[in-house]
Parts: C-alpha cells; sequence; structure tokens
C-alpha cells in the first residue's frame, strides 16, 4: 500500500512539473485550443449550410465530434513529450532519483488530462457561442464530461507507447496523426455514418471514436434518427461499446507502455 501511494505521490509532483512547464510556454496552451475552436467554426459557419443529419440540428451534432476529435489528436502530445525527456536526458535524471518508475507515465498523462480539460471548457464555451445546446439533465451532461476525459486518457496510454518507442517528439507526433487522421474521418464526427460506402459503415460503426460520439450525442440530447445513428451493437448501446473500448485499449497500451518505458531508459 505504501509503495503505491508513493507510486501517486511522486505521478502527481510530474504532473505538477509538466503543467508548471505549460505555464511558462503560454503560446503551446494558445495553439492547442485555436485548432479545435478553428475547427468548430468553419463546420459550423462554412461546410455546416450543406450538411443535413436528420432529427438534429447541424452545429448541435457537430460538437461532440469536435470534442472527442481534439481529445484524440491532444493525445499525441503524451508521446511528444515522452520522447522530448527522452531525447534531452531528462528522463535519465528522474531514473537516478529516489522515485516510483511508474510515476513518470502516470505524471505525464495525468498533466496532459488536465490539459484536455481545459481545452474542453474552452471549446464548450466556443461551442455555445455557435448555437450548441444540451437537452439532458446535468446528471447525463457530466456523464458525458466523464466519458469523454476517460476516452482522452485510454488514449494517452497510446501516444505514450508511441513516444517511447520512436526516437524523437517529431516522429511521435506525426506517427499519432497518422493513426488518428482515418480514425477520426471514417467515423460519425462530422457526417452520418450512413453517407459512408457501403465497404466503410461497419467500420465507422465500431470505430472507438464513433461510439464514444454518439454515446456523447446521446447523453446531451444531440443524437441523430434513423438510419444515421449507424447499425448494429454500437448504435444501440454505445456507452457500453466506448466503456469496452476504453478497457481494452487500457489493458493493451498500458502495460505496453510500461515495457518501452523500461526499454527505452536502457538505451
Amino acid at each position: 500500500m505504501t509503495a503505491l501511494t508513493d507510486g501517486l505521490a511522486d505521478g502527481w509532483i510530474i504532473a505538477r512539473r509538466n503543467v508548471i512547464r505549460t505555464r511558462r510556454a503560454p503560446d503551446v496552451l494558445l495553439l492547442t485550443l485555436l485548432q479545435p475552436i478553428m475547427f468548430v467554426l468553419l463546420f459550423a459557419y462554412v461546410f455546416g449550410g450543406s450538411i443535413k443529419v436528420p432529427g438534429v440540428n447541424y452545429r448541435e451534432y457537430l460538437m461532440a465530434g469536435i470534442f472527442v476529435q481534439t481529445v484524440a489528436f491532444g493525445s499525441s502530445m503524451t508521446g511528444a513529450g515522452l520522447a522530448a525527456d527522452l531525447q534531452t536526458g531528462v528522463m535519465d535524471r528522474f531514473r537516478s532519483m529516489p522515485m516510483s518508475r511508474a510515476a513518470l507515465l502516470l505524471g505525464r498523462t495525468t498533466s496532459d488530462l488536465l490539459g484536455n480539460l481545459v481545452t474542453v471548457l474552452a471549446m464548450a464555451l466556443c461551442g455555445l457561442l455557435v448555437g450548441w445546446r444540451t437537452h439532458t439533465g446535468l446528471g447525463q451532461v457530466a456523464a458525458g464530461l466523464g466519458l469523454l476525459l476517460l476516452f482522452a486518457y485510454a488514449m494517452s496510454w497510446i501516444s505514450a507507447t508511441i513516444g517511447l518507442t520512436v526516437r524523437s517528439p517529431e516522429v511521435a507526433q506525426t506517427a499519432g496523426f497518422l493513426l488518428l487522421f482515418p480514425l477520426t474521418f471514417v467515423s460519425n464526427v462530422f457526417v452520418a455514418g450512413d453517407t459512408l460506402p457501403s465497404g466503410l459503415r461497419p467500420v465507422a460503426d465500431w470505430n472507438p471514436i464513433s461510439t464514444v460520439t454518439l454515446a456523447l450525442r446521446d447523453l446531451w440530447g444531440n443524437a441523430p434518427a434513423g438510419p444515421a445513428r449507424g447499425a448494429g451493437v454500437p448504435a444501440e448501446h454505445p456507452a457500453l461499446v466506448s466503456l469496452a473500448w476504453i478497457a481494452v485499449i487500457l489493458a493493451v497500451f498500458l502495460p505496453l507502455a510500461v515495457d518501452r518505458f523500461r526499454r527505452a531508459a536502457r538505451r
């Protein structure tokens, strides 16, 4: 129990260190906020008029997808940050200190989760300004936010695995984008899944980004009607499928990231 407590305490110290670094480089946070806001404004005002989704206003349909896209892409910062620490030798300095080895990964993923929370809150304000509204109770809205942050945390462990596998932050960030771009665009983030070619529809329905997005739409009262929801189990139980995806991602990539960390520390 003491080892677990010490690991959590050390992890929080590393998380604070990363948060302080971000505060000292506000331009990074500003650029991180600008990208999702730009997506909201572009799709709401430029493309939104030509995209119709049955049963829901497109701006309300859009926001859940933008939230999920943003935290997914934001997770790439985890891998880039770990790769930078390895490259600059900071990781070796931490390893020489009397601290839990797990704290380095725990602190990095926790600080990035806090960064995602700030981004989500800023996006929510932007969404309200362009006409997004929730139509459910406070409990369901909070449950949607919790699911979103849990998904963001799981995605950070994928990014951590990538960052500890490659040898530079630039490669880590590029590799993350190469993974996330097809996941984001072969999904229901911007358009309904039934508008995709028939061969891509099952992929879009089972895509974890799609299931989390649909779960948020249900929890916030922004879900489409009819075939636009998708088909099969993911369309009928998106929240359960999303939780299953999160559990699988953590079960696979958390131990894999720890193993990669041990290997990277011996380079």
